[in-house]
Order: C-alpha cells, then sequence, then structure tokens
C-alpha cells in the first residue's frame, strides 16, 4: 500500500485549474486561510513573486511544497543512510567528531603557533589511547623542578598520623589516637601569563608558605568497643581513602572496623559489614578506590581482601590467598588490585572479575658489592610492607630491607631492585651490644632503614618513597621500563614517614604537583622504632614545573620557583 512518503515527488504536485487564477488583493489586517503575509518591511518585488507563485506558476511549483513533505523525504534520507553506513564509516565519523572536540579544546587553551608545531593534538590522542591501555605515557619526571620545591610543615596536636588521602585540594590523615582530619591546602596564585606571548616576563610570586587549614576533624571513643551501633572507631585508624568525586571518606583501624564518612562534613554514613554482618576479622591496613568509580578495596591482618561498592554501600566479595597479614594495597582503573603480604614474601594481583590471582615471589636481595658498604648489611628480604602501582603492568614494592623492587606483571622474579634506597643507620656501640665491662669491638653490621612509604605517580615515570632518614626520594623509571634511579631528595623531615600522597595542580599538572607526606614518633603499626624529641605532623611540598624556552629563546611558561630570572 502506497503511502505520501513513498510515493515519487512528481506525483506530489498538487493540481492547478487550466486557467490560471489572477492575483488577489490582500488587505491589511485580513486572515485569509492559506495566505501567508509578507514582512512589512520587505520589498514589494518579493511580495509579487511570492503571489505568482501561490497562484500556481509552473516554473516554481516544484519548490512549493509543504515543510510536512520536506521534513518527510529528511526523515526517509537520514534513516537510509544510517542503514547503509558502515562500521567502518561509522567509526571514521566518530574519530572526525573526537579530532574536531581536540582542535576546539587546543583553540579555547590559545596556543601559540609554536604549540601547534609540536603537534599537541597528536600528542592528546597518543595519552589518550595510552591511558586506555595502561600504559606509562607521561614522562613527569624532566618536566617538574623538584630542586625548587617549597616546604611547609604542619602540626598536629595528635599520636603519630598513620595515614593519608587526597582530593584536591583537600586532603585527609588520621592517627593512632582516633582523630580523622581534614585540611584544606594553600591555593597557588591565580595571575598566569598567556601562552601566546613571545617577550620573556617576570616570574610570579611564590607560593605563600602557609600552613594548611583545619577544617573538621572527628574522633572516636574507646569506650564505645561493645557497642556495634557506634558509628566511629573505637581502636587506632590505620587507613584512610578518599573517592576521586570528592563524595566519600573511608577509614579503616585496629577495632576491624571500615567506616564510610559524608566528605564534605565528615559525617558517618555507615559502617561496611559483609554477607554474615560482619567485618574483617582482625585490623585494617589498607584501603583503596579503583580510579574514577566508587569501588573500594581493603586489606586486613587476617590475610583476606574485601571488595565494596559504595555507589549501594554494599558488600561485593572476599579473596583470599595470602600466608600472612596483609600490610598494603593500591589499585587503579581496571578491576583489580595489588597487595603485599608481609613475612609471606609475596606481592599478588587480583583480578576481581575473574576472582584470580597472580602470585610475585620476593625474599631475595641484590648481593652485588658495593663500595663502602658491609656486605652483611645487604640482607635478605624478611617482609614486603608498601606496594604501589605505576600503570597496569608495572608497580614497585617497599621491604623491610631497605629495598625498591620493580616488578612486571609477565614475569614472576622482580624486574630490579635498588637495595639500601634510604641508606643505613649508624652501627651499634660495642656497649649497646653487649653487657660487658670491657665489650669486644666485634658489633653487628649497619642496618638498612626499611621503606615505610611508597607512591607512584599513576601512569607516570615518577615513584615516591619515604624511610625515618628523613628524606622522600624521587625515582625516575628507566625508558625502557626495567630499572629505576634516584633524581632527588626533598627536605629534612624529623620523623618516621608514614604515608605519602599527590595531587596535580591545574589541569593534567600545567601548574606543578603538590606532595604530602605524614610523619610521626613511630611506625604506624608498632613502637619497635621510636624517635625521641620528635612532634607528629605533615609536610607539602610544592613542585613547580621546569621553564621551557620556545625556538626563539623566550620563555614560554615560568615556574614558580625561588630562583633569580637569568
Amino acid at each position: 500500500m502506497s503511502s505520501f512518503f513513498t510515493v515519487p515527488g512528481s506525483h506530489k504536485k498538487r493540481k492547478r485549474s487550466s486557467a490560471p487564477e489572477a492575483p488577489q488583493k490582500r488587505v491589511a489586517g485580513s486572515k485569509t486561510p492559506g495566505k501567508v503575509l509578507p514582512k512589512a518591511n520587505g520589498p514589494a518585488k518579493k511580495k509579487v513573486e511570492r503571489d505568482e507563485s501561490i497562484s500556481g506558476s509552473d516554473s516554481e511549483d516544484d519548490e512549493s511544497r509543504s515543510e510536512a513533505e520536506e521534513s518527510g523525504d529528511a526523515m526517509e534520507a537520514d534513516e537510509s543512510d544510517e542503514e547503509a553506513e558502515t562500521a567502518a564509516e561509522r567509526r571514521l565519523r566518530l574519530a572526525e567528531r573526537y579530532l574536531e572536540n581536540v582542535k576546539e579544546h587546543v583553540d579555547e587553551a590559545g596556543f601559540d603557533a609554536a604549540d601547534i608545531d609540536r603537534d599537541l593534538i597528536a600528542e592528546r590522542l597518543q595519552e589518550d589511547v595510552a591511558e586506555s591501555k595502561g600504559r606509562v605515557y607521561r614522562q613527569l619526571a624532566v618536566e617538574l623542578a623538584f630542586n625548587n620545591a617549597s616546604q611547609t610543615l604542619f602540626r598536629s596536636n595528635t599520636n603519630s598520623i598513620t595515614s593519608i588521602a587526597t582530593c584536591a585540594p583537600y586532603f585527609y590523615t588520621t592517627s593512632k589516637d582516633i582523630h580523622l582530619h581534614k585540611w584544606k591546602t594553600q591555593e597557588l596564585p591565580q595571575h598566569q601569563y598567556p601562552q601566546t606571548t613571545r617577550k620573556k616576563q617576570k616570574k610570579p610570586p611564590a607560593p605563600p608558605r602557609r600552613q594548611p587549614d583545619l577544617e573538621l576533624w572527628i574522633k572516636g571513643n574507646s569506650g564505645k568497643a561493645k557497642d556495634r551501633s557506634y558509628l566511629r572507631h573505637t581502636d587506632q585508624i590505620l587507613a584512610v581513602a578518599a573517592s576521586s568525586d570528592g563524595k566519600y571518606v573511608v577509614t579503616g583501624g585496629q577495632d576491624r572496623r571500615i567506616i564510610v564518612y559524608d566528605a564534605a562534613t565528615l559525617k558517618p554514613l555507615k559502617v561496611l559489614t559483609d554477607l554474615k554482618n560482619a567485618h574483617h576479622r582482625d585490623a585494617v591496613t589498607g584501603l583503596a578506590f579503583r580510579r574514577g568509580t566508587n569501588q573500594l578495596y581493603s586489606c586486613s591482618k587476617d590475610r583476606t581482601v574485601k571488595v565494596w561498592s559504595l555507589d549501594e554501600m554494599a558488600y561485593v566479595d572476599t579473596l583470599c590467598g595470602h600466608q600472612d597479614e596483609i600490610l598494603d594495597i593500591d589499585a587503579l582503573a581496571q578491576e583489580r588490585c595489588v597487595s603485599v603480604g608481609a613475612r609471606d614474601r609475596t606481592a599478588r594481583l587480583w583480578k576481581v572479575i575473574e576472582s584470580t590471582q597472580l602470585v610475585y615471589r620476593g625474599g631475595g636481595a641484590d648481593k652485588k658489592p658495593r663500595p663502602g658498604i658491609d656486605q652483611r648489611s645487604l640482607l635478605h628480604e624478611g617482609s614486603m610492607d608498601r606496594i604501589a602501582m605505576i600503570d597496569d603492568d608495572l608497580f614497585v614494592t617497599g621491604s623491610d630491607n631497605g629495598a625498591i623492587a620493580l616488578w612486571s606483571t609477565q614475569k614472576k622474579k622482580p624486574v630490579y631492585i635498588e637495595p639500601i634506597a634510604h641508606g643505613l643507620d649508624p652501627p651499634l656501640k660495642p656497649s649497646e651490644v653487649s653487657a660487658e665491662l670491657h665489650p669486644k669491638a666485634d658489633v653487628p653490621p649497619p642496618t638498612p632503614r626499611m621503606i615505610t612509604a611508597l607512591k607512584a605517580i599513576p601512569y607516570s615515570d615518577v615513584i615516591l618513597s619515604g624511610s625515618w632518614d628523613g628524606q622522600i626520594r624521587v625515582w625516575r623509571l628507566s625508558d625502557d621500563k626495567r630499572r629505576i634511579e634516584l633524581i632527588a631528595a626533598l627536605g629534612v623531615i624529623p620523623g618516621v614517614i608514614n604515608d605519602i600522597d599527590i595531587f596535580e595542580r591545574g589541569e593534567r599538572g600545567q601548574d606543578g604537583l603538590c606532595i604530602i607526606a605524614a610523619f610521626g614518633k613511630d611506625h604506624r603499626l608498632g613502637r619497635w622504632k621510636t624517635l625521641e624529641k620528635v612532634k607528629n605532623g605533615g609536610v607539602i611540598f610544592e613542585i613547580p614545573k621546569v621553564a621551557r624556552t620556545t625556538k626563539g629563546g623566550s620563555s614560554e611558561h615560568i615556574s614558580t620557583s625561588d630562583e633569580e630570572d637569568d
């Protein structure tokens, strides 16, 4: 059965009378059906042409179809085009649309011709593809001026800070005396010079060296240990994590509880429990969010990893396999996480969807002779305490023998081991070793400082580590991804560095990097190493970008450092 939309256009013409009708006079203000009044300011010639076309001119009859007929033909054409479009053509169309969006973003940013010469659009495309594949694609080590970092100390009237989590511009700290603090970091100067200029400008002022603002805090109560309805901690808080959307903050502690808070107000929302309405069976030692989601991973001394969904505030799964307590956990964008099992000396990669795990066994040591170091100081690995993911194929671990090991998910053994990454403790005196009145001079060799904090900037070549030597050491991943090398040491920090976290300033880190470290008198998990005359607190490092020069030699980006202009 034929319809209006399937009949050929030649059959849709309106029938006309054999003799053309004479033009009719139009009276101002009349509402004659079928007549369209011309605009008041339009030329008179157009009026005559319009009247003639309405009267039935043969030359313009094909153009006088109604809007409904035209829209019907357009709909029919669009449907036929969509049906005829192949998968390859659709991909091409989407790629062209994406490229146009990237071009608009570049135009809005106001880059000059020199920037376009460097193929910023192609670079942006390569970064997006690399990030979707989970590979290292950012070479930040050469872009950051670690030697020009500004340092700000802040104190906390609590016991040792055990963990830290950031969600710019805020960060959250936890302590052994059941405190959770919310801080706001300093703001960088708002004045930015346009990148289109070719004249060398004066550098903007350095960021003000002031302490962060303590906005909110909440404290638990150890006397409520038997109250299951109590929505706060009753023992030491050992771990904290913040969601990337700034909506939730989660803490875990010695009381086996995992508590979810509203990030804006620090109001406790829920104590997470599994299907049997139970917590972890031992202390919660680590928390990590899956990048860009509200999926949470927790690890515990009960040798399990649990998976939670904060969108539903529900338990998802339990992962078992470690033979000793799990001390640290980390995750990136894929639905997987990595953990370290202390004295079982293994790192494990958990694939949550498949409910499988890959085991990476440590325990070795780099025994190559090193000048000035007693061979006995190169100890075997006793406990793997820290872990951080670089990308979906690489991760690093830190151990009690002071070594940092680089691992690939494709190999069961470390790709590279950096021994004694934070140096050696001073040797003991003979009187400290022996109770004899005249002890012999034979004393144990100096012991390496264990790795107490470890962090990597995701999908980049920068790794940060901490111990109790008073420094945060910055390591660079080599171009072949087979070794790490020391490039800088930040600050003098009086205490045991228990945790490190970072966030980037500006879009894609264009304004530099902010590093926040928490330190205290003793280790977050015990008191086997206690530093006297040390106050608990933290330190903030602002790392500016390195100044770049254009082809003409002018400065294109000025770093916020304390250096004098050349």
